[in-house]
């Protein structure tokens, strides 16, 4: 190795570790652990045992969510998904409401494939479909609420994200009807792919190991997931591990608990202000469940957080223009109260 090529390989080190350290999710967790140190010291090996039993846990799953995405990505699958947003509006509609709420795309993706679909001149309808759904619900997401929570709640979750994208996108569909929302983009984007063409042939290699360049696209995204959603379930066990220690169950009850009849409206505009992201989410409401949230609750704190989480709500604001916004808004939260009492009342029911 080069002089040249080692003090390369020293910057990069160094350029990796400077924003691992400075990392806010990692500051977030380390600045858990100091404080529980200095408050409650007592309760740190407590708290530590629980992050390691929840990571060990967690990890086989985990590792087959993260895989499972990378395939979609390393193979070009996602650009088949993309074409379920042709065809006739109902149908369409339908298509991309299930697509959202089962495709693998990450937040970076799913800007530009938005506005890829909006300025090939896909109807606002089936996009806010798969706008509305996509966030609530994915295949790593599917396979970890399984765990984290249970195999019953995430079939829900699943069924719900489609129902609200059907919502959505129906409801736009009347409005479109009457004139309104033609127009819905505010500006030009760049996003962190190339447009997707909906014409055009889809080269799909579903043995990626195949093509050097595919493998590698699947190693780095394995890579990205890995970091993006490890850092954050980490956190979020660390902040369960304090639920569970600190909260009382009578006031989780009392606030969230199936004898409050407002529960459900209350947990989403906590989870709209609160809700991190939708892998944090699942063991942060999987200790909220134990100590008493009902599942109607649960299933409203989820599918609301998702949709109007601040990085969401940023992305849709960035792309389209207010009222669009606004119904977007409109149509993901009030589909949540609803989709979460009867959540509740099927669950009373099992």
């Amino acid at each position: 190795m080069s002089i040249n090529e080692a003090l390369q390989s020293l910057s990069h080190s160094r350029s990796r570790l400077w924003a691992l350290l400075t990392d806010r999710v990692i500051l977030a967790a380390l600045f858990i652990v100091l404080l529980l140190a200095i408050v409650d010291p007592a309760n740190l090996p407590v708290s530590l045992a629980f992050l390691w039993d929840a990571v060990v846990g967690m990890a086989p799953f985990f590792a087959i969510a993260i895989g499972l995405a990378a395939y979609f990505s390393a193979t070009g699958a996602d650009n088949l998904i993309a074409r379920a947003f042709s065809g006739s509006p109902m149908t369409a509609i339908a298509a991309a409401s299930v697509v959202g709420a089962l495709s693998p795309f990450c937040s970076c993706g799913v800007i530009p494939l938005v506005a890829s679909l909006l300025t090939a001149g896909v109807p606002l309808a089936p996009v806010m479909a798969f706008w509305i759904a996509s966030p609530i619900m994915d295949p790593e997401i599917f396979v970890l609420t399984s765990v984290g929570i249970g195999f019953e709640f995430a079939v829900g979750k699943a069924v719900i994200a489609i129902a609200l994208g059907l919502f959505a996108g129906s409801a736009v569909y009347l409005l479109q009807q009457r004139g309104w929302a033609l127009d819905p983009l505010k500006g030009e984007l760049s996003g962190c792919r190339k447009k997707i063409s909906l014409t055009g042939p889809v080269d799909v290699q579903w043995k990626f190991w195949q093509e050097p360049e595919r493998s590698r696209q699947f190693a780095s995204a394995a890579a990205s997931n890995g970091w993006l959603i490890g850092r954050w379930l980490i956190l979020a066990f660390l902040i369960e591990s304090l639920m569970v220690t600190y909260i009382p169950t009578s006031f989780i009850e009392a606030f969230v608990g199936q004898d409050n009849l407002f529960a459900i409206p209350l947990a989403v505009l906590v989870g709209i202000p609160s809700y991190l992201n939708g892998y944090a989410a699942i063991p942060l409401v999987s200790g909220l469940i134990d100590l008493g949230m009902s599942q109607g609750a649960a299933m409203a704190f989820m599918t609301a957080g998702a949709v109007s989480s601040i990085p969401a709500a940023i992305a849709v604001f960035g792309l389209v223009k207010k009222p669009v916004f606004g119904l977007y808004l409109f149509l993901g939260i009030s589909g949540s109260v609803v989709t979460g009492i009867a959540w509740q009342l099927l669950s009373e029911s099992f």
